[in-house]
């Protein structure tokens, strides 16, 4: 007979009720038993993240300037298929039929506009008089298939606002100007982006892969008569313009001109940005204000002689839409980008007294160099051209430097600011 396990050890054999007790208890701690592929507890085991960002945002590519964030480095304006859709960045404005991710200080019309001249196709060109390499060629949209050739529906089509102003590779400092405009919420000069053209309708320098700027050609441009002096809406002397710049200030003969709708506010916004942009063409064409090399076409000119006398001395680029008189347009915004700080034209700002606010406290943010780069990196052509962030660095620090210089000449001279009520 064989022996039982627990004769053998000494141990009495189980009583009944204690083997139901464990198997009860076996039973039980099985019941409570996790399943085999989730942990045992929710603090248990180490916790994953998602693989993606939750729904509603989108990774940003960092720039190391200043610390700041700014939007993804894939442009959106691709020369080929401009403006498609993308997903809103977070603290974008998603616009209907434009793209999601625009700064704020673009509007929906500048968009628009800006899709126009860089994927338009060209279907006229036109020389403008005396101005060199600048040619006006007509602009349609892509996909659009209903127009007509002939001469009269291409002038409307000017007129329609379908037109733009092609200028020299040398003038694309005007795509960052026009950037600068919108970033310092001025809104005075025209949309303006970089393209490469490859229409058979331009002459071949025109096409040779050379990025140039196609500035919006505004139909509604207010020109004097005059032949001589068809770049103003107005014609006005620098003495008549400072008097213009006085409080209450104005003298008899100008006081009914043309120029006389044109508000204070608007020279201030005009001065600014020459200011930070070193255009000199239209308040000191004579080079007044710096002593100029004599290289420069004041010199060659011989425009600077007329320093002496005040009286002779005049503006240009002074000009204004039919359809807003009181607004100044600023156009040939090219400047200078080069220009020595050692000799910043300060007569520029000769007379103002105050400038917009807006546009002051983002000179004082620290962030305009990033507001910059935010901007132009819409602009493809504009932005592989120039290099990239590494590129447009030195010419918005030449900027950033000379804000830092207004700044210090509005304290030093107890200036103020006005808001956007003072038109």
């Amino acid at each position: 007979m064989t022996q039982r396990p627990w004769r053998r050890t000494g141990l009495k054999p189980p009583a009944p009720v204690a083997l139901g007790v464990l198997l009860a208890l076996a039973l039980l701690a099985l019941a409570h038993l996790p399943p085999a592929h989730l942990p045992a507890s929710p603090d248990s085991s180490p916790r994953l993240l998602p693989a993606f960002p939750p729904p509603g945002t989108c990774r940003e590519a960092a720039v190391p300037l200043s610390g700041e964030r700014t939007l993804s480095q894939r442009p959106l304006i691709p020369p080929a298929h401009p403006w498609g859709d993308r997903p809103p960045s977070r603290g974008r404005r998603q616009r209907r039929g434009t793209a999601g991710d625009a700064p704020p200080w673009l509007s929906d019309d500048d968009l628009r506009k800006m899709q126009l001249l860089a994927g338009g196709q060209v279907v006229s060109k036109t020389r403008i008089p005396a101005h060199g390499q600048v040619l006006r060629v007509g602009l349609r949209a892509m996909g659009d298939t209903d127009w007509d050739s002939s001469p009269a529906s291409l002038e409307r089509d000017c007129q329609d606002g379908r037109c733009g102003l092609i200028k020299r590779p040398g003038d694309l400092y005007e795509v960052l100007a026009f950037h600068l405009d919108r970033v310092l919420g001025l809104n005075r000069s025209l949309p303006a982006v970089a393209r490469r053209f490859t229409s058979h309708l331009l002459p071949y320098s025109y096409t040779d892969g050379s990025p140039r700027p196609i500035i919006w050609w505004a139909p509604d441009l207010q020109h004097l008569e005059d032949a001589n002096n068809d770049q103003n809406s107005c014609a006005l002397g620098w003495l008549q313009y400072q008097e213009m710049l006085r409080p209450r200030g104005l003298m008899p003969e100008a006081r009914d001109g043309p120029c006389s709708s044109i508000s204070r506010g608007e020279w201030s916004r005009l001065a600014l940005f020459d200011f930070l942009l070193q255009v000199h063409d239209r308040l000191d064409r004579y080079c007044c204000g710096f002593q100029p090399d004599p290289s420069e076409p004041c010199v060659e000119e011989r425009l600077h002689e007329k320093c002496r006398n005040p009286a002779e001395l005049v503006l240009v680029h002074i000009l204004v839409r039919r359809s807003a008189p009181s607004r100044l347009v600023f156009i040939d915004n090219a400047g200078r980008p080069q220009h020595p700080e050692e000799k910043l034209n300060f007569r520029l700002l000769q007379g103002i007294d105050s400038f917009p606010a807006a546009a002051v406290a983002t000179l004082r943010s620290g962030r305009l160099q990033s507001l910059m780069l935010e901007s132009l990196r819409l602009d493809r052509e504009l932005w592989e051209s120039q290099g990239g962030t590494e590129g447009l660095r030195p010419l918005l620090r030449t900027i950033d430097r000379r804000a830092r210089i207004l700044l210090r000449y509005i304290q030093e001279h107890n200036l103020t600011v006005f808001g956007d009520s003072l038109r």
